[in-house]
């Protein structure tokens, strides 16, 4: 079982003034040159599905130029097919409905229809700070994990509280720990609730990044993926009075799980550094099949996976292997952009799969010339 979007629509989404096509169950490509909106239908389905951008959290910034509000349509397939629309409008929320319905709470939405993205934007979370990493971390968490992302609110909540707090105590002068003992407790209470499921997910997600890794690469090297935490030798209360006076200078909390990091290592050095740029771009596609194997199992359906500008990037041997993983219908549904619609045929040529190519163009950008076909193994 799997998720399906059997449609998806847009209006004045990015560069798009209109588009309408019909999804089939299993390989959907899309094929043109940079710059045409390929990779804006996976952001569609990918807001569809989590209710935000993978690539800019501000939302109307994706509405198209010149244009008010942009609106999703999609209908995802079951028994009934589910309803699905988002739109935005310049300077009002965001309305997210189901079956016509509102929700009262986007998260509500959230991990219903899972969805994996697979682009060269990934490479940041190898190259950038521990903010984006951990960002990634909470979101896969908070996707099946309602405790987790209350949790998580709730603590980011109380360290601003907290933060103001202390400057406040910096212009008045004479404060001392027991003024902000209100939040130190709601730290305490939530931040072990985050380190505790942060703990419990990456013990399931590591073994399978390295699985992954070994079955892509093949190679001697040897990967790893660490949690890096200052919960790991204290507890939160203990981290917090050890941290007073450093807090009370530096006028914010210096420590806590907002501090977390994941490092990511290749034969004990980090991977940022000591890691070529294949290594990296392995690493990233064996995580983010972890990723869809973890949200399998804990969503008890295949998501939609989005491959995004990828094969571009891969040498054959890092192909081959995604491509035997599509053969062996490991996957459900699968979207992919490409420039190349050659290499794309001669790729899925043999496959027992449904196969659908949509072409765009510069000039006809919102239309989208559908080929579709089933090629028999």
């Amino acid at each position: 079982m799997h998720v399906q979007f059997r449609r998806l629509s847009l209006m004045h989404f990015r560069n798009h003034v209109e588009a309408d096509l019909q999804l089939g169950p299993q390989v959907n490509c899309f094929i043109g040159p940079n710059g045409v909106g390929k990779t804006n239908l996976l952001d569609a389905i990918h807001y569809l599905s989590l209710c935000k951008s993978y690539f800019d959290p501000i939302d109307q910034n994706n509405i198209r130029h010149g244009e008010d509000v942009f609106l999703l349509k999609g209908s995802v397939a079951g028994e009934e097919d589910d309803e699905l629309s988002c739109s935005v409008r310049r300077g009002q929320k965001k309305v997210f409905l189901r079956n016509r319905k509102e929700y009262d709470r986007l998260a509500d939405h959230v991990g219903r229809y899972p969805c994996v993205m697979i682009t060269p934007y990934d490479g940041q979370l190898v190259l950038e700070g521990s903010e984006l990493r951990r960002k990634f971390l909470d979101g896969l968490i908070a996707q099946f994990d309602r405790g987790y992302l209350d949790a998580l609110v709730r603590y980011n909540r109380a360290l601003a509280q907290r933060n103001v707090m202390l400057k406040r105590m910096a212009e008045r002068g004479g404060a001392g720990p027991t003024d902000v003992e209100p939040w130190d407790d709601q730290l305490i209470t939530h931040g072990t609730t985050v380190h505790a499921g942060r703990s419990a997910f990456l013990e399931e997600l590591v073994p399978l990044v390295e699985q992954h890794y070994q079955g892509i690469s093949n190679g001697p090297e040897r990967i790893a993926l660490e949690y890096r935490t200052p919960l790991q030798a204290s507890s939160m209360a203990e981290l917090l009075k050890e941290a007073w006076e450093r807090d009370r200078n530096a006028l914010h909390t210096t420590s806590g799980v907002h501090k977390d990091d994941l490092l990511f290592l290749i034969d004990d050095r980090p991977l940022k550094r000591f890691g070529s740029q294949g290594q990296q771009k392995t690493f990233l596609i064996a995580l983010k099949l972890a990723q869809f194997d973890l949200t399998r199992t804990r969503a008890g359906r295949k998501p939609v996976l989005m491959l995004d500008d990828i094969f571009d990037k891969l040498d054959p041997q890092r192909m081959r292997h995604l491509l035997q993983l599509l053969a062996g219908h490991r996957f459900g549904q699968v979207l992919i952009t490409d420039t190349d619609a050659q290499r794309l045929h001669r790729a899925l040529d043999g496959l027992d799969l449904d196969v659908r190519f949509y072409h765009l163009d510069h000039d006809k950008a919102i239309h989208m010339e559908t080929l579709e076909r089933t090629v028999a193994g």
